[in-house]
């Protein structure tokens, strides 16, 4: 059986109308994370384009997903399940998928806490023996405003040096693991070292208008696209431009103690290439405005300040304030930033 996707041909204008009147389906915008991080971006970006593709990772190795990827050796499907929820289409056929998708069943065996989207999405992926052709099906039958790939054909495992004061530093191996740490994170890397990135997702960015990163767990979900060569380098020599989306909640966990510089500055240690052309922030969640501005700067960026919270100190993206703000940046209304 053959995948449904058809690319779409290069939009000749930006935005959703031109300057002839004509619609056109916007910028390729190539959306970069995993979990609920993800989801928030593209339930902004599907607000400013038809032309976008999420990259996900795929070394979950907790709940339902970690459970399917011992025991089937497949990909872990839950942020992939996560990322095709948030494209849905907004009717009542989408809506209805979308939650059937999302449906966990409750019970005293074995299917307790599984996710009925992660058993239809690894159902399709034996009948197909196509990571990517399922995923365009399970797409097809949502209606999805966009295309979920994952970042490697490969299940993949985080491992994080971390500080555990006194001395004390313990390799960290796993994602639950890492992302629950009460250590400091010191360096990430993954086993294997050097994955088969997905091709789609390679040629995805190297064809985009934008790519953005984040939000979401840094460790465990922003920065693992950085550590699969091939995706790293399309993430370099891309001609498109490039913006990061930052967290609103405390740093806990994996990043505990972090400051907003100190994310950036660990993006840049991971990657001295990489270039950033603006880092989206909510100013009630930047610590200081000076330190993180001088550090979008070492990444050759600007900082962008946009209220992006549901307000009242919540730590969840608004999806039309965040759309707003990234059109803001996809439009380059706040100023230069080559």
């Amino acid at each position: 059986m053959s995948t449904p996707f058809s690319p779409r041909d290069r939009p000749a204008g930006w935005g959703p109308r031109a300057a002839d009147g004509v619609a056109r389906p916007g910028p390729r915008v190539v959306a970069l994370g995993g979990g609920h991080g993800l989801a928030a971006s593209l339930a902004a970006l599907r607000h400013l384009t038809e032309e976008l593709v999420a990259v996900v990772t795929v070394a979950d190795d907790g709940g339902s997903s970690g459970r399917l990827r011992r025991e089937l050796g497949v990909l872990p499907p839950g942020d992939l399940r996560m990322a095709l929820a948030a494209l849905c289409d907004d009717g009542e056929w989408g809506r209805t998928w979308r939650d059937v998708l999302q449906h966990r069943f409750a019970s005293d065996g074995d299917l307790n806490r599984h996710a009925v989207g992660n058993l239809l999405i690894v159902a399709l992926w034996e009948l197909l023996d196509d990571p990517v052709a399922g995923l365009d099906w399970v797409g097809r039958l949502l209606g999805a405003r966009g295309r979920v790939l994952p970042m490697s054909l490969s299940a993949l495992q985080i491992e994080a040096d971390v500080d555990f004061g006194g001395g004390r530093v313990d390799v960290v191996r796993g994602q639950a693991e890492v992302a629950t740490t009460s250590g400091r994170v010191t360096s990430v890397r993954l086993d294997p070292a050097d994955p088969v990135a997905c091709p789609q997702a390679v040629a995805s960015i190297r064809e985009a208008d934008w790519v953005v990163l984040g939000p979401g767990s840094w460790y465990t979900s922003v920065m693992p696209h950085l550590l699969v060569p091939d995706l790293a380098d399309a993430l370099v020599t891309t001609p498109a431009r490039r913006c990061l989306v930052m967290n609103l909640a405390s740093p806990t966990g994996e990043t505990a103690g972090m400051t907003g510089a100190d994310h950036l500055d660990s993006l840049r240690s991971h990657s001295t290439a990489l270039r950033i052309q603006a880092v989206l922030a909510d100013p009630g969640s930047v610590d200081d405005v000076d330190a993180l501005q001088q550090a979008c700067s070492r990444l050759g960026g600007q900082l962008v300040l946009r209220q992006v919270g549901l307000g009242q100190g919540s730590a969840v993206h608004d999806p039309l304030r965040l759309a707003a703000a990234l059109r803001d940046v996809l439009d380059s209304t706040w100023g230069d930033v080559d």
